[in-house]
């Protein structure tokens, strides 16, 4: 059975193809009365019409495709809940937001397979973009190439940057001023955030230099591990809250307190933060700008309303400790 078309369904609402079309698309300045609009939307539905992608591409001048190629990393909570305010703000643009990929690629090749889906815009992790990456990205009509997770401004493209130096050393400060002395900070021993539990850590040293690393799975025996050692340090910086929690529930089994005998101190400040006991200090990352105002700049870029080349910075965060009963 074919698919329904725009014709048919104008036959079916008794007005022109045009109509139909001012109708689908929201097309501003187009003069249709409610009843007829009504009329034209019970038809698509009923019909089950769905607007061709390349009949958009062809009335936009682009896909209106938003490509972000999946992480190494996993995805937690609170990158999710930012992932999903962008996709609505994209959506009321017009735009659609597709996870896409495979997650090791990087460079030209990564360039090659996300250029197949002819995205207007991609947002790629920056450690992922070469040059010959970026100029392939953009002979092939792609009018936005932003990095993600910059932790500098980058010579290719513009970025949204997350300083994980700078979240270490806001941890560090905090419990330098506590009055620990022994600080460490947890490295994951997991693919795709290892590298910026690695830059946390160098944060901690910024602030108290020869900082301990300790390199962990997120497993309770690992955990256990630590715990049991005799040379604790006196003040931890966990990587984030989900290991400090781990931690925390293993020196509790090993008998040492929290914060008496070692302090720690999380990152997101995720809900259950201040839920479990004793109550998690952790270190919040308030960006700098709405997701909304994100996705206004990408747009703006799109439509060369507004020029973001190498080393402009379009978004980025600031670190506040979150006090609470563990540091």
């Amino acid at each position: 059975m074919k698919p329904p078309t725009s014709v048919d369904v104008a036959r079916a609402a008794g007005v022109s193809q045009a109509t139909v079309s001012y109708v689908l698309n929201d097309s501003p300045g187009a003069r249709v009365g409610d009843e007829t609009r009504e009329r034209v939307k019970e038809a698509a539905a009923r019909l089950g019409y769905v607007p061709h992608a390349s009949a958009r591409a062809l009335r936009t001048g682009h896909s209106g495709l938003v490509l972000l190629p999946l992480s190494q990393a996993r995805t937690g909570r609170l990158a999710q809940n930012l992932l999903d305010a962008m996709e609505e703000a994209l959506r009321e643009r017009g735009y659609t937001l597709v996870q896409y990929g495979e997650r090791r690629l990087k460079g030209a090749a990564a360039a090659r397979s996300w250029a197949e889906l002819r995205p207007v815009a991609v947002l790629a992790e920056v450690d992922r973009l070469t040059r010959p990456a970026v100029d392939l990205l953009k002979s092939s009509g792609v009018k936005a190439v932003i990095g993600l997770s910059a932790e500098r401004p980058s010579p290719l493209v513009p970025v949204l940057m997350y300083d994980h130096e700078a979240l270490g050393a806001c941890a560090a400060e905090h419990l330098v001023s506590r009055g620990r002395t022994r600080l460490a900070a947890v490295v994951p021993r997991e693919r795709g955030i290892d590298r910026m539990g690695v830059g946390r850590w160098r944060g901690v040293c910024r602030v108290a230099p020869g900082a301990e690393r300790i390199d962990l799975a997120f497993s309770e025996e690992e955990a256990a591990r630590f715990a049991s050692r005799t040379d604790l340090p006196d003040g931890l910086f966990a990587y984030n809250d989900e290991y400090a929690m781990l931690v925390i529930s293993a020196l509790h089994d090993a008998g040492v307190r929290v914060p008496e005998d070692i302090a720690v101190v999380g990152a997101d400040d995720l809900v259950i933060a201040g839920l479990m006991r004793p109550r998690l200090t952790s270190v919040r990352a308030d960006s700098t700008t709405t997701p909304g105002e994100l996705i206004a700049m990408i747009d703006e870029i799109v439509r060369g309303e507004r020029a973001a080349g190498p080393g402009v910075v379009l978004s980025g965060y600031v670190p506040r400790v979150v006090v609470r009963e563990t540091a």
